[in-house]
């Protein structure tokens, strides 16, 4: 197959995108296309992919990245045999002369806009209700593939489920250590930025050093900053998924301090199975998918779960596992246990490519089918590229 992915909202190394689907249809054998704001981000893309640059998609200003890219994919989406696109916004773009259609809907962007600091608070449930509309309406034109089982419910029709999952290696690259702790992902104020840094003051004295590893809204990069020259945190910026984990191994903790929102209660934090997949003991706030995957495993515990808006409590969970070395080797063995047997992303991998293979084939029609590529063990190539807030 011949894939037109595209997006103008997310990084051009956003994991699931690039280092899990693209990855996964180049070692099928397949060619891709990838849409994505390359320049603006400073991404240099991978040998094995045509790229094409689009601007990006941000806050208020989304109109002249949409009309862009109309205008690409009209260009190349009649040379495809499917076009694979993963922002809501891309529906307005969408050009009539296109192959088969899917959306990967990656969030409850109905329950996401009640958070947005962008979208003037009296406008957000009305845009929530048109967002409903629209998830209706791609539900009768295209194909939907859903990043979370409990994305089921927002639609009519049964639509098949490619989790976030991750590679998980045979054995973490080193064992938990006693002296920092990671934050991994995109920060908000809902993801727990203010948490975040009251965390790292708490943690400073004891001399355990906070990584805040992601990029962050516009609003909150103020706050990380300041933290940042305080000494309460190191803040990174963005950083590509496959360095970002390496930067991980060997940490005491893991954190994942999301809010009570309603995007987050029925989502299964992705950062959460990276930290286990890679041998880190967690500390996370109490959503219900967090706590059954960290605290309510017939495996064991993975980590402490706290409650939501306590930085005090995280503290207090970190400076446990610091004062205790068993109980951060048994979490660690616990986590990666339970990430190697349940989230190792290869074996969705297979699902994905095979799903996307048999719609083309009916797109095709019964008289012409689209060959079946040999499976190959290579790795996507990969090229050089440069990290960015």
């Amino acid at each position: 197959m011949h894939v037109l992915v595209a997006t103008v909202v997310h990084h051009p190394e956003d994991a699931r995108i690039l280092h899990r689907q693209i990855r996964a249809l180049l070692d099928a054998g397949h060619t891709v296309t990838y849409v994505a704001p390359f320049r603006e981000c400073g991404v240099v893309p991978w040998n094995g992919l045509q790229a094409v640059d689009v601007p990006r998609a941000s806050g208020r200003d989304r109109m002249a990245s949409l009309r862009a890219a109309r205008a690409i994919l009209a260009e190349h989406a009649p040379h495809a045999d499917l076009l694979l696109f993963h922002d809501p916004e891309l529906m307005l773009a969408l050009p009539e002369n296109r192959p088969l259609t899917v959306w990967d809907v990656h969030e409850d962007t109905a329950s996401a806009l009640l958070t947005k600091p962008w979208v003037p608070e009296p406008l957000r449930k009305p845009l929530g209700g048109l967002m409903r509309l629209f998830e209706r309406r791609a539900e009768r034109n295209m194909r939907l593939l859903l990043a979370e089982e409990g994305y089921r419910s927002r639609f009519r029709f049964d639509h098949p489920v490619v989790p976030n999952t991750t590679e998980v290696p045979e054995r973490p690259a080193r064992e938990p250590g006693d002296d920092r702790v990671v934050y991994l992902g995109h920060v908000s104020v809902a993801r727990g930025a203010h948490e975040l840094v009251d965390l790292g003051r708490l943690l400073q004295p004891h001399g355990i050093r906070l990584e805040v590893i992601g990029g962050a809204d516009p609003g909150v990069r103020p706050l990380l900053r300041e933290a940042a020259q305080e000494g309460a945190l190191h803040w990174y910026g963005y950083v590509p998924n496959d360095r970002a984990l390496r930067m991980c191994a060997g940490a005491m903790a893991g954190v994942s301090l999301l809010h009570d929102e309603p995007n987050y209660r029925h989502s299964m934090p992705t950062k959460i199975v990276e930290y286990m997949a890679h041998g880190l003991p967690v500390v996370t706030t109490a959503g219900p998918v967090a706590t059954a995957l960290v605290h309510e495993r017939p495996e064991g515990p993975a980590g402490t779960v706290v409650p939501f808006g306590d930085a005090f409590a995280a503290a207090q969970a970190v400076l446990r596992l610091r004062r205790d070395p068993q109980l951060r080797a048994e979490y660690a063995r616990t986590g990666h246990a339970v990430a190697r047997t349940s989230f190792h992303w290869p074996v969705q991998a297979r699902t994905f490519v095979e799903r996307l293979e048999s719609w083309v084939d009916e797109a095709a029609g019964p008289t012409v089918r689209v060959p079946r590529q040999r499976r190959r063990s290579r790795r996507a190539p990969t090229g050089p590229a440069l990290a960015s807030e």
